[in-house]
């Protein structure tokens, strides 16, 4: 074994890997309160900036953009440059757009915060899954990953308590936009101390610092640490790979099964239906504060039920989950609609959407929303692993913003009965999918999952991609 060490990486072991994950994870956080807080800080925006709808739009979607940029160029970059790196970069763009965005002089100054903002949540989406993925064992690999999502939905509670707490501030906005410099200045610090991902240190030809990493990985067991060491070397082998590689016949049934789940996971309605709602719990009766509050109960359900889909996932397989969770978000949003056609007339029927639209977070937080991000970030081989996860995560965007932006005009097309149907034969197309176009990767090792593709692309009867 090569005794080559990567002198500007930092021993895996000079830190614990609770601490690691943690840090390796929380600019998931920062993703979560970007992406939620301006629903509160645009009401305040509007009129102190002077705002008309189109200007509202640019200071919302700003975000989007940014994300959506950042996304598409980082996964090479990651490939080329190392996941550490990059994760310190990205806390260094949180911290100046939140900054930036807090101390906005006027609309074009937001704007652009906002977009730069939208670039650390893209290097965020795009690089942690990956990052945590290569730093968890197979075993562990589900809930370890999965703390992305879990940093997401806390990002987002605390954007709804921000809002809640700041909205009797007139300059209120600027404080629940630029507080997510805090937690900017904690990833950066702690991103100091992170490890480089073995695998990367593999690419590069430092074994023996990759083998120091991968013993803290596996608590010390040298054996597993030397076993995983010499896999991770044979499929390090393989020069870093481009485009032409990624949409090559080896990593094909990857790639149409990240697109496939990023762009299911937001056609299923996730976002419009935590958007709406705070005018579910109005309908029912709550005041516009009351349901405010409603509303960072759901943020706490969320939390909470993220927690449990992550620890149940590495004991149940990644497509169970996402079956069981498209049947039982098509099932919730059937009903929703139902009760939205007869909300406005009957308390009974209110009441119903309010259960249907937590029953309905519930499915989505525990499968969808946190198994997305794993199985994308573990799909994909070594050598193009950035750039697949990468272009999973623009995808995702993409179809975020689409969503976004076709809604209002939906809503008036169609209402909210109508609507919601709609997205519910979305949430049976996504199981369908799942079950034919998807293939597990849950307890695998990412070597193996990745020699299963290359055996599966050189097969003469290759059979169903589900049986990769």
């Amino acid at each position: 074994m090569s005794t080559q060490v990567n002198r500007g990486s930092k021993n895996p072991r000079r830190i614990s890997m609770g601490l690691i994950y943690f840090f390796g994870s929380l600019g998931g956080l920062l993703f979560g309160y970007d992406t939620g807080v301006i629903s509160g800080a645009i009401l305040f925006i509007q009129d102190q900036l002077h705002l008309g709808s189109w200007g509202q739009g640019w200071v919302v979607s700003s975000v989007l953009l940014g994300a959506v940029i950042a996304s598409l160029v980082i996964g090479p970059l990651s490939d080329r440059y190392g996941r550490r790196k990059l994760i310190l970069l990205a806390s260094v763009v949180f911290l100046v757009g939140a900054l930036g965005s807090g101390f906005a002089s006027g609309f074009v100054s937001l704007v652009l915060f906002r977009i730069l903002l939208g670039a650390g949540v893209g290097i965020a989406s795009s690089l942690i899954p990956t990052y945590l993925s290569e730093l968890s064992p197979a075993a562990k690999r589900g809930s370890l990953t999965g703390l992305f999502q879990l940093m997401v939905m806390t990002g987002i509670l605390l954007a709804y308590i921000s809002n809640y707490a700041l909205s009797n501030l007139y300059t209120g906005w600027r404080w629940m936009l630029g507080g997510a410099a805090i937690p900017a200045a904690i990833l950066f610090a702690g991103a100091l101390f992170l490890p480089e991902s073995p695998r990367f240190l593999v690419r590069c030809g430092h074994d023996a610092a990759a083998y120091e990493g991968l013993l803290s990985i596996y608590q010390e067991d040298a054996s597993e640490a030397q076993a995983q060491l010499a896999a991770i070397k044979e499929q390090a082998a393989e020069e870093n790979g481009g485009w032409s590689e990624l949409f090559g016949n080896v990593s094909r049934p990857a790639l149409i099964a990240a697109i496939g789940l990023a762009v299911f996971q937001q056609v299923m309605g996730c976002n419009t239906v935590l958007y709406y709602a705070p005018t579910i719990f109005t309908d029912v009766g709550f005041g516009v504060s009351a349901a405010l509050i409603a509303h960072i109960g759901i943020g706490i359900f969320n939390v909470i039920v993220t927690a449990i889909g992550i620890k149940v996932m590495d004991h149940v397989g990644r497509k169970t989950m996402l079956i069981f969770g498209g049947i039982g978000m098509a099932a919730s949003l059937f009903v929703m609609s139902f009760g939205m056609r007869f909300s406005g007339e009957s308390q009974a029927a209110a009441i119903i959407c309010v259960i249907a639209l937590t029953v309905y977070i519930a499915f989505f937080s525990a499968t969808w929303g946190p198994v997305m991000w794993t199985m994308i970030g573990e799909m994909f081989p070594l050598n193009i692993r950035g750039l697949g996860n990468s272009f999973g995560s623009t995808i995702n965007w993409a179809a975020n913003a689409a969503v976004s932006l076709t809604f209002p005009a939906l809503l008036n097309a169609f209402g909210t009965g109508s609507l919601f149907i709609g997205y519910a034969v979305m949430c049976v197309l996504a199981v369908l999918f799942v079950r034919y176009c998807v293939f597990e990767t849950h307890n695998r090792s990412l070597e193996d999952i990745e020699g299963s593709l290359r055996a599966f692309a050189t097969s003469p009867r290759r059979g169903r991609v589900s049986a990769i």
